[in-house]
């Protein structure tokens, strides 16, 4: 999850659809109440933001409607944009880490990578804006992070649903998933 990208897209929408939307729709509205102190700028989409997460609590959320199902759906957005998050986090701890442990600053990575601007690399390191796979492969040569801590590998549920779906439909007895992990299991 991409804060300022996906912030983006959700208010370029007009509106949030699901309830992983709207859970990661929660967890931007989180993010921006910090960032909006260094950026003034994104006070307005934050606003705007909120509404449209008050919108879907309102038409979604309604007590006579809600069944279990739609509080199990829930839950599962509620874990994926959770992964997502402690995703991004861990990923940036972990490339400060390492920048620390060979005397670079943020700055220096991003001349490295070929971007100038100190705002935009700073971005890129929080998880705001996305690291292009070129970024990616030259911090983990550079870096010696493992490609797994810098892509992020969390399935939403409706690409679970469809994974699984084609797993089941290829009826090979040497090919099962786990549900759970997603992991392929091979007999």
């Amino acid at each position: 999850m991409n804060t300022i990208v996906d912030l983006n897209k959700i208010l370029n929408s007009g509106s949030l659809e699901s309830e992983l939307d709207f859970e990661r729709a929660s967890v931007i509205h989180r993010k921006l109440r910090v960032l909006v102190k260094e950026h003034p700028e994104l006070s307005e989409k934050r606003g705007k933001l909120r509404l449209l997460i008050k919108a879907y609590e309102n038409s979604v959320w309604v007590e006579s409607e809600i069944s279990a199902e739609k509080i199990k759906e829930s839950d599962v957005a509620e874990v994926v944009a959770e992964q997502e998050r402690l995703f991004f986090h861990n990923r940036k701890e972990l490339i400060k880490k390492k920048l620390r442990s060979l005397s670079l600053s943020q700055k220096d990575l991003g001349k490295i990578l070929g971007h100038n601007s100190v705002t935009y690399i700073s971005e890129l390191v929080n998880g705001i804006n996305p690291f292009t796979t070129r970024d990616l492969i030259i911090i983990h040569l550079l870096l010696k992070i493992d490609f797994n801590d810098l892509i992020p590998t969390v399935l939403n549920p409706d690409e679970r649903e469809k994974l699984a779906n084609a797993i089941n439909e290829l009826s090979n007895p040497k090919l099962k998933m786990n549900e759970e992990s997603l992991e392929l299991v091979t007999c």
